[in-house]
């Protein structure tokens, strides 16, 4: 009976929340000649990019919908997580999330639907750094300041939000769960 009653209680709370992370597209390259949609991911970028995947499986962090940049070194990056997590998710392909500033990444993730408890977005700074700034308002001291201090490529938020919609995100309400970067899984970033 206390089991079940437990078990009501901890479903309960997690309709009542979303998962918002945010993965910055692993270290890239910028070759002479190439435009900035085009450029990929460097030698670097390539060992980080898995690297990530693994820890989100090995952590279950495994979103119900991604949204990915169209940029080139995101496409990479996402193609080397994705094969490394179960293959329920949905993916689509945003074209808003390349160069976004913080306040179009908002508007993104308010427009998602309700029914994506966990969701991802593939992108790039200012960008994401911002939304997680913006978003966050406790949580781990140290992740927060390790993230506010630098939220280099690979890195990896992850934001608890009291919602049941994320079209009720609102500033300062999210919880940082923690803050991961490739070099704190031992690949340099």
């Amino acid at each position: 009976m206390v089991f079940r009653f437990v078990t009501l209680l901890i479903q309960a709370s997690e309709r009542s929340m979303r998962r918002l992370i945010l993965l910055r597209h692993a270290k890239s390259d910028w070759p002479d000649g190439m435009t900035d949609l085009d450029r990929p991911l460097a030698p670097r970028g390539r060992l980080a990019a898995p690297r990530m995947g693994q820890y989100l499986a090995n952590e279950g962090l495994i979103p119900d919908l991604v949204l990915v940049s169209p940029a080139r070194r995101t496409q990479e990056t996402w193609s080397l997580v994705e094969p490394l997590l179960p293959p329920s998710m949905d993916v689509e392909h945003d074209g808003r999330i390349y160069e976004a500033p913080t306040e179009r990444l908002m508007s993104v993730v308010r427009e998602q639907p309700a029914q994506a408890h966990v969701l991802m977005l593939v992108g790039h700074n200012p960008g994401m750094e911002g939304l997680a700034d913006l978003l966050v308002a406790g949580g781990s001291g140290v992740a927060r300041e390790r993230m506010q201090e630098k939220f280099p490529t690979g890195a990896l938020a992850v934001i608890d939000l009291p919602v049941d919609d994320w079209a009720d995100m609102a500033e300062d309400s999210g919880r940082l769960d923690r803050f991961v970067t490739p070099r704190a899984l031992a690949v340099d970033d």
